[in-house]
């Protein structure tokens, strides 16, 4: 019998700005969060903590 889908996903975070742009990457419970997620990271590209949005 086969199973099927699993809770946990993988998603991309990406930070954008004029300097570039610089992306993470992360899983999450699709059962638990089911809308986009929002998580302040470290951007290597401004040296400073910034708000990385998931995208698809």
């Amino acid at each position: 019998m086969a199973k099927g889908k699993g809770a946990r996903i993988q998603v991309t975070l990406e930070h954008k700005c004029e300097l570039g742009t610089y992306r993470y990457t992360t899983v999450k419970n699709r059962r638990n969060t089911t809308e986009r997620i929002e998580l302040r990271k470290y951007s290597p590209v401004t040296k400073k903590h910034e708000v990385f949005k998931e995208i698809k």
